[in-house]
């Protein structure tokens, strides 16, 4: 892009946000399109009871026809236990982590309660709740076909082992469906002292008579309906996604953005995981589950994320005695918490790929961990954390920069060298002859790329990990309330396109520190190479910009940690420049392009083949 496409892009960008921001409609314009909507809404009161007829008799046939099933599904199990299905029992299993409600319909999990947490609006973190969750089985028995999520359970035994308040402890309760012909299905649920992990056991004992008889599994269908837990829904939305793990290792993730995302995997899944942007729900079955059918959509209600369903086989063997352990966890994104379980949850958490994942696994959680020991303020560790890394590479930015020293301080004499060919046609010769230069003066054009590009993988990492980090969860440092979403000084009473409707000051210094060390590299830099003055707005001006319009949503954290690595860069730029005398180092390389270029070993016996080739060629020619 040259500088009037560069213009032009900018100019646009200018007059769409002008357009947007005279364009919004007056008070006036907002009361007068009110009003019309509510004259095309209001409906005469003849049309509106003829529409309420209408209503209430589908609502009627439908009652009617549930009724009817719910009947038929009734005749199943034993008719004592309708009255428990009209008043169902809430039960409470409770640890020093966890408290999960319990009902007698369905003898499912109705809410999820994370102790000790709470949403960035100070409410109790229900992890889920209310209607749009459901777990149970399905199964045809007959003709009909049964849901037990919507089935009265009973509570077998006492209600006095429900909670476990000190280490040993554990939880446990016992819920059982009866059926008519002495079989029963059963759930018993054990919730240990300390951890997030509970045990579910699912028993059905002599219903091979319910059953239909060529049945060789029965669905467990697990839905789950995620609230907004965070301050930035965007960036909650984009983190929540659907994830699994076969019994070979295989790891999976289901996002999803616009159209709700439907997908049936033909292998064994060993474990799921509804994973929202810091706290998760997975459930695993250590024989795995067959051939499950996964569905993820954006939520329709407000204050929700995103939905999730889940539609798994579990074989059976006649249905005698069939038993099967499956385990929850239900608790928060944390990386070594994940990785205590021993069953790779841990690979939920988005640390980024192959190297850029080795960095953040191996170094810098380790490294953040051990100072959070120590030091409570977590803005004091990101410096800590940044001036650490900054030491170690520091070898590396020593290299580069003395490379493009000895690039710039050799530029007068590769102008001589393209002075001797002005040609275009000697555009290979010129391209020889500097590259020769290099070679006899001991410069490598590319020696201040090599370590730039081993530092990239460290700058994703950190890219990858503090948004990512449970450890930032509402710990507040200067003026961020929450350093693992955006910090706002300002809300904007509009919104601006590919901005946002806020101003994040963390990103506003970022971006102003940003453009000072492009600045400093421009300077170093546009002496030494004749394309670097065509490049100055980009190097200057659009990357800043750029990164100001991506980051304004992006972890307050992450801006702050590039905030300071670029002024470490700045303050290492100005200490290299005072211990490089530049004088020393050009009369060093003019005496090295004066002696004659060594010839490797190769490049002699590559000489050699060449002169006996010629020598036959001469020969021939004579004959």
């Amino acid at each position: 892009m040259d500088k009037k496409s560069i213009i032009g892009i900018v100019l646009i960008f200018l007059i769409v946000l002008g357009f947007s921001y005279f364009n919004r409609p007056s008070d006036e314009e907002v009361a007068r399109a009110q009003r019309q909507r509510d004259s095309v809404a209001a409906v005469p009161a003849t049309q509106e009871a003829e529409q309420l007829a209408i209503a209430q008799q589908k609502a009627n046939d439908s009652l009617a026809a549930s009724a009817e099933s719910s009947h038929a599904t009734d005749s199943l199990f034993l008719a004592s236990d309708s009255l428990a299905a009209q008043q169902p029992a809430e039960l409470y299993l409770v640890n020093d982590n966890l408290s999960l409600q319990l009902s007698t319909k369905g003898g499912q999990i109705t809410t999820a309660q994370l102790r000790g947490f709470h949403t960035y609006y100070g409410d109790s973190l229900l992890l889920f709740h209310g209607q749009g969750n459901s777990f149970g089985l399905q199964f045809w028995a007959g003709n009909s076909h049964v849901s037990t999520a919507e089935l009265p359970f009973r509570l077998v035994g006492s209600a006095s082992d429900l909670v476990a308040s000190k280490p040993g402890d554990t939880a446990r309760v016992t819920l059982r469906l009866q059926t008519q012909q002495g079989g029963y299905l059963e759930y018993l649920y054990t919730l240990p002292y300390g951890g997030y992990s509970v045990g579910l056991q699912i028993r059905m004992y002599q219903m091979d008579a319910l059953l239909a008889a060529n049945q060789r599994y029965v669905d467990l269908s697990w839905t789950m309906r995620s609230p907004q837990q965070e301050r930035g829904l965007k960036k909650e939305a984009e983190a929540t996604l659907l994830a699994y793990q076969t019994p070979n290792g295989d790891f999976e993730e289901i996002n999803q953005k616009d159209e709700p995302v439907t997908k049936k995997v033909e292998t064994k899944v060993e474990w799921l995981a509804f994973k929202e942007q810091f706290f998760s729900a997975i459930l695993r079955a250590p024989v795995g589950f067959e051939q499950p059918t996964f569905t993820l959509a954006s939520s329709d209600r407000q204050g929700y994320v995103k939905d999730f369903s889940a539609l798994l086989m579990l074989p059976i063997d006649g249905g005698k005695n069939e038993t099967y352990s499956l385990e929850f966890y239900l608790g928060p994104n944390l990386y070594k918490s994940l990785k205590a379980q021993e069953h790779g949850y841990e690979r939920i958490v988005p640390l980024g790929s192959w190297i850029v994942r080795w960095i953040n696994k191996y170094i810098v959680i380790n490294v953040f961990d051990f100072l959070s020991r120590y030091i409570t303020s977590y803005g004091l560790i990101i410096l800590i954390l940044t001036v650490l890394i900054k030491l170690v590479l520091f070898p590396l930015t020593f290299k580069s920069y003395k490379s493009q020293a000895k690039m710039r301080v050799l530029k007068p004499m590769v102008d001589e060298v393209n002075a001797k060919y002005p040609r275009k046609e000697d555009a290979m010769k010129k391209q020889q002859a500097v590259m020769a230069l290099y070679k006899r003066a001991g410069v490598s054009p590319m020696g201040g790329c090599l370590p730039m590009l081993i530092q990239f993988p460290f700058l994703i990492a950190m890219f990858r990990f503090f948004p990512a980090s449970f450890e930032l969860r509402q710990k507040s440092f200067l003026w961020a309330d929450d350093l693992s979403s955006y910090d706002s000084v300002l809300q904007l009473p509009f919104n601006i396109p590919f901005y946002g409707d806020h101003v994040s000051l963390f990103t506003l210094l970022m971006a102003a520190s940003l453009i000072t060390t492009s600045l400093i590299s421009y300077k170093q830099t546009a002496s030494s190479s004749p394309q670097m003055p065509g490049m100055k707005f980009m190097m200057l001006y659009m990357m800043p910009i750029m990164m100001l319009l991506w980051f304004n949503d992006y972890s307050s954290g992450l801006s702050y940690y590039y905030l300071l690595a670029n002024l470490i860069t700045i303050a290492q730029t100005l200490v290299i420049r005072r211990t490089i005398d530049e004088k020393a180092l050009l009369a060093r390389l003019q005496q090295n392009a004066a002696k004659p270029p060594k010839k490797s070993g190769f490049m002699a016996r590559l000489e050699k083949m060449q002169q006996e080739q010629q020598r036959r060629v001469q020969q021939s020619k004579k004959r």
